[in-house]
């Protein structure tokens, strides 16, 4: 009575079949009438060719532009770079600076006032 049911696989044929696609209402009511005139079913199906697009020219000022921005950016990440390092070194040195002291404090017990 209260057993759970396991459902069983089907087993696989090999034939796909799409699901059928109901169009909506929207695309009955704004979907286009049939063609009348009287053309080549190949014809109608070509797209129209896209417009070309304009190659990027570079002239002289934008390229002298794009060389000093990228010298600029290259000295600017470079100093912040060299900035923290040195703020790292600054750091380290004082840290040893400290433990050398407390080290001289605690060695010599005698030697205190």
């Amino acid at each position: 009575m209260l057993r759970p049911r396991i459902p069983t696989m089907p087993t696989p044929t090999g034939i796909v079949t799409p699901l059928a696609v109901q169009p909506t209402r929207i695309e009955q009511q704004h979907s286009a009438p049939a063609c009348t005139c009287q053309h080549t079913p190949s014809a109608a199906h070509v797209p129209a060719p896209a417009p070309a697009r304009p190659a990027v020219q570079m002239t002289p000022g934008t390229l002298l532009a794009l060389v000093a921005g990228g010298a600029g950016v290259v000295l600017v990440v470079g100093a912040v770079l060299v900035s923290m390092l040195l703020a790292v070194a600054v750091t380290a040195a004082s840290v040893a600076v400290c433990a050398l002291v407390v080290r001289s404090l605690l060695n010599n017990p005698r030697k205190r006032f």
